[in-house]
């Protein structure tokens, strides 16, 4: 009993050393695998512990990681093609230049062009021998020939001529001379502005310094172009009009010519007409029959023509939002001016619905698309602010 006694005491030291041992290593091996893992968090999700079952977050933390190791995958494979294209020199990417043309070396960029007549042999180099200055273009019918032959003497060869054929008639032009070296569009029954929204994009007219975009049954006896030019320049007009001829029905005050001074910028009104001294129709206006725009206003107002709402109106009330301040920059010329004759031509393009003449038809529609294009520029605009203002709130709040 005694050698039992002895045996027994002998061992509880090397038990207690093996278990304290045990308990170590398991203590160490668990931390371990338990910061290989992402730690899930159920306080995030906002429930008691005791109520989410451990197959449940077993499964939810599975799909924290599968998302985690996607999206970092994907996001390293981003910013390694990002790398390699950054270090290939064999690649070209620009991002300065026009949008879709980045592959592009900007030495090889064309982002503008002109309606400059090119020949088919020779040296490209030697093709012109002149660079007009400014544009013209008519929205034409073959009937109204004559007018704009008249009209087209009063513009000197600084101008490139372009005629909008809505008639379809185009070859019988070549009956003037001009007519062989001027640009023809021709689609039948288009307004000007359907034209000007598609041919006259920004970047092929920004050769020219000012473009006129005019009907085709104007008067032009007390005009002339080169010196309505110099007097656009002088007094610093962005969007311009001739006068027009007093004693033919005008409609607005403000285009109505002055016969004692060169340029005039605002008028009276009919009582009611102007709710603002620097607004339109008793300041920053002209009308849509033979606006003359340079080139960077021509640029805003290209943009603000709806390309179903053909016929313009409404667009001249809105014309001030291209230039600041729109009272100094938008003006009548008074000294170089012009006739409205008033053909209703392109009004004879219509069709006769419900025993209407066509005329009525198209002056039917012209009023609705004063309508729809006052109500969308008034919609465009409230959702613009309605958008700062939340920007405004948000960054406020941070």
């Amino acid at each position: 009993m005694g050698i039992l006694s002895r045996s027994m005491g002998s061992k509880k030291p090397n038990e207690t050393m093996r278990l304290i041992v045990t308990t170590f290593l398991g203590v160490v091996f668990g931390f371990l695998i338990g910061v290989s893992f992402p730690t899930f968090s159920r306080t995030k999700l906002n429930i008691s512990s005791s109520l989410v079952p451990s197959a449940d977050l077993s499964y939810v933390d599975s799909r924290k990681l599968g998302l985690y190791t996607e999206t970092t995958s994907k996001d390293n494979n981003k910013n390694t093609a990002q790398a390699e294209n950054l270090n290939d020199t064999s690649k070209i990417w620009v991002p300065s230049n026009p949008h879709g043309a980045e592959r592009l070396p900007p030495g090889m960029i064309e982002a503008e062009s002109d309606f400059y007549l090119r020949r088919l042999w020779g040296n490209p180099s030697e093709d012109l021998t002149s660079t007009p200055k400014y544009l013209v273009t008519f929205t034409v019918g073959y009937d109204q020939r004559k007018n704009i032959d008249a009209n087209i003497k009063k513009f000197s060869g600084n101008f490139t001529v372009l005629l909008f054929h809505y008639d379809g008639r185009v070859s019988e032009w070549d009956e003037f001379e001009w007519s062989k070296q001027a640009i023809h569009v021709s689609a039948r029954k288009q307004t000007k502005w359907w034209y000007a929204k598609r041919f006259l994009h920004p970047d092929i007219v920004a050769p020219y310094d000012y473009i006129f975009i005019w009907d085709e049954d104007l008067g032009v006896e007390h005009f002339n172009a080169e010196e309505y030019i110099q007097l656009v320049k002088k007094h610093g007009l962005e969007i311009s009009q001739p006068g027009l001829e007093p004693n033919k029905g005008l409609t607005w005050q403000m285009t109505k010519r002055r016969g004692d001074r060169e340029v005039h910028k605002i008028t009276e009104e009919k009582p009611g007409w102007c709710t603002d001294p620097l607004l339109p129709p008793c300041a920053a206006f002209v009308e849509i029959m033979a606006p003359v725009f340079s080139r960077n206003a021509w640029r805003c107002v290209w943009h603000m023509i709806q390309n179903d709402l053909v016929h313009g109106w409404g667009l001249d009330f809105a014309l001030r939002k291209c230039v600041e301040p729109a009272h100094e920059k938008i003006g009548v010329v008074d000294s170089q001016w012009i006739v409205h004759q008033s053909v209703p031509s392109l009004g004879n393009q219509g069709e006769t619905e419900n025993g209407k003449a066509p005329w009525k038809g198209v002056r039917e529609r012209c009023r609705k698309e004063w309508t729809m294009f006052q109500n969308r520029l008034t919609n465009a605009e409230n959702a613009y602010f309605r958008s700062k203002a939340m920007e405004s709130s948000n960054s406020t709040a941070h």
